[in-house]
């Protein structure tokens, strides 16, 4: 079983590439980031999901992402 989290889209079982970052701001305060994963297939169709809705707010590497989190957790 690998350690790499899985794309976020429903019954893809790819390897994540990407992190969509988004909040919902009717339930979520500004600075808050929720977090889908997505492979190279579904980074397009579930940013544009959250995007109609208002919700995306980044689309980043999921590498950049773990080595920011790591930098602000240390």
């Amino acid at each position: 079983m690998s350690d790499t989290p899985i794309c976020s889209a429903k019954g893809c079982r790819v390897d994540a590439a990407w992190v969509l970052a988004w909040n919902n701001p009717k339930i979520h305060t500004p600075e808050r980031r929720k977090t889908w994963l997505a492979c190279e297939e579904h980074r397009e169709h579930l940013s544009q999901f959250l995007g109609v809705r208002g919700f995306l707010k980044d689309v980043v590497l999921l590498k950049e992402w773990e080595e920011a989190s790591s930098a602000t957790d240390g």
